[in-house]
């Protein structure tokens, strides 16, 4: 067992945007983290992100503490230039990262409560490593979610999962279903259309909210950032009233209305579509809503209405997980979602010294909250 001597104050778990925006928040305040990150490059999630990714929430809202996004990277920061600014980031603020390291468990080291090492982080890399503060920022979006439809191991057609997918060069003049409606399979949908796919279906099981991404100038973030903390019971009735004005209406093209309860999703990890050309294939028939996927047969998908489609290839964003087990499933801190019963400057009960970050997917913006996080569990950190 490491000595406490040899302990670090602060072990980080993932070299992603939240364990980067911690590390650099402990660095001005005089302590300085060990980031752990099981890749050899920080932001490797960014890395494997479709082509056409861009932030839907502008640059000037969607800086790390300590350190802006550069103007050149434009309003609307694209996958490649997000990958550069955490490069950058990193190299800033002059953290100390481990790369190439996996981290399998976190488990309570049995010191006692004043002093030394309260947790032991386990790794890839020999002895476990000693900390008195664990920060774990493996993401939100960790691993996928697999699908489980009747017949699919004997789909004839290719199977794709949305992390897989980069862009919809090679399915051109092919027939390609959809499966997912949330701002990554709506994005690949409109993707492979403007690839030129021959037919793209998009199965819908629950309508979307869509939102432009700015509205009269003004981005939808700043829309999430004033109902942060609003009701969400009244979110819903305000947001329900508006829908019919600010939401498209595409039921005549296959895609119904979505119900009264924007939030009410939200609060479930569910955050509303960003139209970014969705929107405007389907109205001209460049992507196809369909009812949701009900079961495979040989080169056939039968719909939830009895349709059935032969498509060329299946992409598959049906969402993720946090996939957090392993890590720390053992210590009672993991709700019934798998995701932490505390998240920020909190700790669980019964887990003083463990921090979690980026496990929420709020309305108001990813990297906003995670630049909040970070401070307030700096200042935690610092006071502890």
């Amino acid at each position: 067992m490491a000595k406490d001597t040899a302990a670090e104050q602060v072990v980080v778990v993932g070299a992603g945007p939240g364990g980067l925006a911690v590390a650099a928040a402990l660095r001005e305040r005089g302590v300085d983290a060990l980031v752990l990150e099981q890749a050899d490059r920080v932001g490797q999630s960014w890395r494997g992100h479709y082509d056409r990714l861009h932030l839907h929430t502008p640059r000037g809202w969607s800086h790390l503490p300590g350190y802006r996004i550069p103007r050149r990277f434009g309003r609307w920061v694209s996958r490649d230039d997000v990958v550069r600014y955490l490069e950058e980031y990193a190299a800033h603020h002059r953290l100390r990262t481990r790369l190439g390291t996996t981290v399998r468990r976190v488990e309570r080291s049995g010191a006692g409560p004043t002093g030394g090492s309260r947790w032991l982080v386990h790794t890839t890399e020999g002895e476990p490593v000693a900390a008195r503060h664990v920060v774990v920022a493996t993401g939100y979006n960790h691993t996928p979610v697999e699908p489980s439809w009747p017949g699919l191991d004997g789909f004839e057609g290719e199977l794709v999962l949305a992390r897989d997918y980069r862009n919809g060069r090679r399915w051109a003049g092919r027939d390609v279903l959809v499966v997912g409606t949330g701002n990554t399979g709506t994005e690949i949908a409109t993707d492979l259309a403007e690839h030129g796919a021959a037919r793209v279906w998009l199965a819908v099981r629950t309508p979307p909210h869509i939102l432009s991404r700015t509205r009269l100038g003004v981005p939808a973030q700043a829309t999430g950032i004033a109902v942060r903390r609003l009701p969400p019971a009244f979110v819903d009735r305000v947001g329900g009233v508006l829908s019919g004005i600010q939401e498209p209406d595409l039921t005549e093209y296959g895609l119904p209305r979505a119900g009264k309860d924007l939030y009410s999703r939200v609060l479930e990890g569910r955050i509303p579509v960003q139209d970014v050309g969705v929107v405007g294939a389907i109205r001209a028939g460049r992507v196809e809503p369909v009812a949701a996927v009900e079961s495979f047969a040989g080169p056939e998908v039968t719909l939830a209405d009895g349709a059935r489609l032969t498509p060329d290839a299946v992409v598959v964003a049906t969402g993720y997980r946090a996939g957090l087990e392993p890590l720390v499933g053992h210590l009672g801190v993991l709700d019934g979602r798998g995701l932490p019963t505390a998240h920020g400057a909190q700790s669980p009960q019964g887990a003083p010294g463990l921090w979690f970050t980026g496990f929420t997917n709020p309305i108001s913006g990813m990297l906003r909250e995670l630049r909040i996080d970070a401070e307030r569990i700096a200042r935690a950190v610092t006071r502890g």
